[in-house]
């Protein structure tokens, strides 16, 4: 509300926060699609026949952003992760035959390709963020262990040609350009949600930004 006791517009960036979560949805599906490396990896997952192969988290809440404030729809954004779940081997060298897989399939946009088996991130998690981490059912079961709540997103293809969303936190926390730490009180690595903030509210500096504790 403005100083005159008139209730003010939202910002337009923000036009869809608070949004009916179908509303949302659809919004969100539309603006990862007019991201044409999200299309083109999308399309050419189903040939990888990756078990429970999705695209998740930082190209789409980021390509989000980039639509509702008219930029690129590729500004910003650092890498495409793409995550997927077998765990008839847990070997690195199974792990490896995929990624180099993924490697030659999207060779040419031009842009990394993050690839990992959610089957296996128990194994080096810890010794890598020095957290604890719980083996894995599923490769959406990984979402709700994600650091925010907007980056709990992900897109798998389907057979229809409609790539199914989950979004197992909701997506108002994209469209209200608010990064914060999930709420359910998991630790979380200081310093990675630090460093990612820090270069998240440079390029988008729209965001709102919620300190740890």
């Amino acid at each position: 509300m403005g100083q005159d006791g008139v209730v003010s517009a939202p910002a337009p960036h923000l036009r869809l926060a608070g949004a009916a979560p179908d509303a949302q949805r659809t919004a969100f599906e539309g603006f990862i699609l007019a991201n044409p490396v999200n299309t083109a990896i999308l399309q050419r997952m189903a040939d990888l026949s990756l078990p429970q192969g999705m695209l998740v988290s930082g190209c789409l809440y980021q390509s989000v952003w980039n639509g509702l404030l008219g930029h690129d729809p590729t500004y910003g954004i650092r890498d495409y992760d793409l995550v997927y779940f077998d765990d008839s081997d847990l070997s690195y060298e199974a792990e490896d035959r995929v990624i180099k897989a993924c490697a030659a399939a999207f060779a040419d946009l031009g842009v990394e390709v993050e690839v990992r088996n959610q089957a296996r991130v128990h194994l080096w998690y810890e010794d890598h963020f020095g957290l604890p981490y719980a083996r894995l059912t599923s490769a959406a079961q990984s979402l709700q262990r994600y650091m925010c709540p907007c980056h709990a997103v992900a897109m798998e293809p389907s057979d229809d040609g409609a790539p199914m969303v989950h979004a197992p936190l909701g997506f108002d926390d994209i469209f209200s350009f608010r990064l914060r730490p999930r709420g359910d009180g998991a630790a979380i690595n200081a310093a990675s949600y630090t460093q990612k903030a820090a270069r998240m509210k440079q390029l988008w500096p729209e965001l709102t930004v919620t300190d740890l504790a």
